[in-house]
Parts: C-alpha cells; structure tokens; sequence
C-alpha cells in the first residue's frame, strides 16, 4: 500500500546533475593541488616557462568548472520559476544569494585561512554565484529575451574593457576591480582586516542570465529531440568562436597565445585563457563544452552517471564539505611530515598550515583526490534522498 502522508518524490533532471555531479568532483582536484602540491614559484601550472603537460592539465580541467557551476546555476533559477511567481523567484533569488555570500565570508573563508579572527575574507565561486543570483532576481520580471540581450553583451563585451585605460580615482579603481576586472584584488578594511577577490562578479552574472534564458529549454512541454539539437549546435558554435578568435589572437582575451619552446607548449599556451576575470574565450571554451555534454547526457543513466548524479543533487553540501576535509587532510599531512606548531604561520601568506617547503607531488594530489571523493560519496547520497523525499523551505537553500 502507498503511504499517502509522505511527500512526493521531486524529479529532477539527469542530464543537469550528471554534468554537475562531474564538475563537483574535477572542481576538487583544484583545491586539493592548493593545499596538498609543492609551494614555490614552479608550482604554478600556467607559467610557461616551468609549467610541464600534466600540471598544466591538472590545472585547465579545472576550468571547466566554476563557469559550468554559475551557467548551471543560471538554468537551475530557470526551473525553480516555473513553480513560483515572478514575486516569489525574484525574492527567493535575492535571498538565495545573500546567504551564499554569507556562507563564503563565514564558512568557505574559514575553510581556506583557518584563521577565527578573519582577518582575510576571501571572495571566490560563491561570490559571483550569489551577487549574479542578486542581480538576476533583480530582472527576472523582465521578458526572457531582453534578459538574453544583457546575457549576451556582458558575456562578448566585457572584455572591451582590456582596452580601456583604468580610472585613477581610489574608490572608482576599487569598484572597477570588484565588479569587472579583479584578480587577486586587495581591498583594506582597516589596518587588520582586508577583501581578497579572485572572482569579479559582471563577467560571472553574463553566464548566468545566458544559463538562465537556456534553462527555458527544459521545460516540461519542450521537445526533448529539438532541445538537445539547440544545445548540441549552439555548444559548438560557441567552441568554433572561441578556435576562431583565438586563432585571430586580437580579441577576446588579454594575454594572446605565443609560439613556444616546443609544439606541447605551444598547444598548452592556445588553451592557456584567462580566468580571472573569465574572459570571452575561457567562457566559450567551457560553457561551449558543458553545452555539448548536456546535449549528449540526455540517455538512460549507467553506474557511471548515477555514480555522478549523486554529487550533482547536492552541490552546495558537497562544496563545502570537501573543503572542510581537504584541510582536514593537509593538517594531518603537514604534522606527519614533522612540522610543528611553531610553523603554522607562514609570514605574508593567507593560509595556515601551507609553509613554503611544504607540498607533495602530484601523484599525492590524485590520491587525495580518490580519498575524498570517495569519503564524500556516502555523506552525499544520504543528504541527495533526504532532499528528494523532504520539503522543508529551507532545503531550497542548500
């Protein structure tokens, strides 16, 4: 017999979560190389003049992630429109990211610095995700094509701004920096406490309006056959402008690809764009390709998919749950390789636990990575059938 008193199941959307269960796990390979790999300046795996094939590529399919995070974010806002107002979506999108930049000052930040006095609040994904979400709950009133139109003129203007001769005014350089432009940007607050932003929100908010106008695409009455063929060709379209202006090597990006020492690095130097701020051609290059998977995900799931899809139901719990555990990881690493409490804090730099002499190869950074998705696996199918038979409002939160 049905049990009538328990609440329905929700569907959701296989192809959508594979693709994001996916980018959650690649995403945590980025991480843990932050914490887990050599410190020092060969580290750096976009430097062309140290970097080596495989730290390249640990680091560029990392890429992938924070702009298929934000464009899913977009269609995800899409979706929960349809069981709400235009009222209701705009405040719940405001609210949605309000919280998500709280949770990046209080909990993400404290992951990342260890440090309870926070005297550096770091500015990342949630970020851009929540202030994006803000200013979208802001338009979603408007019609979908003029919400399109703003989508695509941040998402192929902005880098108009390279340019474009910074102001010289403190307040409007500082402005300019936090919305459109910042990489590694320091702002002071007082004379102990400072905004690091990595993520300039305007860029970001152009891949989730266009992520939002696509998540039209899934609506329940839409042909299925006639939406994977949009995404399939528009995925590619986008791929052949992100070749073709590369190729032109004028627009689109601000550090141009140069031929190198050997073929490899020449390879790796076209595909070395530039993700802070995201320009034209890193958000061509990924969001291009998360087109193109989602169109060819539409298929009954196997074990690798549903394997996926549990990390892709509960993004936001995974999020942060494995910085929590990575940092976890690199304090149990950093006292067993004899390291003492004295070395804790490394002078002029963010992060505890991380002394310059500090790190591992990257064969360490994989292995991390297996652990932790596999410790996590268990603590996100648990929470991913809680969501799925549960209704609480706060669940449309997390």
């Amino acid at each position: 017999m049905t049990n009538t008193d328990s609440p329905p199941l929700k569907q959701r959307i296989n192809s959508i979560d594979t693709l994001r269960g996916m980018i959650m796990l690649i995403m945590a390979i980025d991480h843990i190389r932050d914490f887990i790999y050599y410190s020092g300046p060969l580290a750096d795996p976009t430097n062309m003049a140290t970097t080596t094939p495989i730290l390249f590529f640990t680091r560029w399919i990392t890429h992938f992630c924070a702009p298929t995070f934000v464009f899913l974010s977009g269609v995800s806002a899409y979706l929960a429109g349809t069981r709400r107002t235009k009222s209701e979506l705009s405040g719940f999108l405001v609210k949605r990211g309000l919280w998500l930049i709280v949770v990046e000052l209080v909990l993400i930040t404290f992951a990342l610095t260890l440090n309870p006095f926070y005297n550096v609040l770091v500015l990342q994904v949630l970020w851009a995700i929540g202030f994006s979400m803000i200013i979208l709950g802001l338009l979603v009133r408007l019609p979908l094509k003029w919400i399109a139109v703003i989508g695509v003129l941040i998402f192929f203007g902005h880098d108009i701004l390279d340019y474009i001769q910074a102001p010289k005014s403190i307040v409007e350089a500082d402005f300019l920096k936090l919305f459109l432009t910042a990489f590694g940007g320091l702002f002071t607050i007082n004379s102990n406490h400072f905004i690091f932003d990595l993520y300039a929100v305007i860029p970001w908010t152009g891949v989730m309006l266009l992520g939002y106008c696509l998540g039209s695409l899934y609506r329940p009455e839409y042909d299925p056959q006639k939406r994977r063929k949009i995404l399939l060709y528009t995925g590619l379209a986008t791929l052949t402008v992100f070749v073709v202006l590369r190729l032109i090597n004028k627009y689109g990006d601000p550090a141009p690809w140069e031929v190198q020492r050997n073929t490899v690095h020449t390879i790796i130097s076209f595909f070395n764009v530039s993700k802070y701020p995201p320009s034209l051609l890193y958000s061509c290059m990924t969001v291009g390709t998360a087109l193109v998977i989602l169109a060819l995900t539409e298929k009954p799931l196997n074990k690798f998919t549903s394997f996926l899809i549990v990390y892709g139901n509960v993004p936001f719990f995974y999020y942060v749950l494995h910085f929590y555990l990575i940092r976890l990881i690199n304090i149990i690493l950093f006292f067993a390789m004899g390291y003492n409490s004295s070395q804790i804090v490394t002078p002029n730099q963010t992060f505890l636990f991380k002394p310059l002499s500090f790190g591992f190869p990257l064969w360490v950074v994989y292995l991390v990575w297996l652990v932790v998705i596999g410790i996590l696996y268990f603590p996100c199918k648990w929470f991913s059938n809680y969501k799925r038979t549960h209704h609480q409002w706060w669940l449309s939160y997390l």
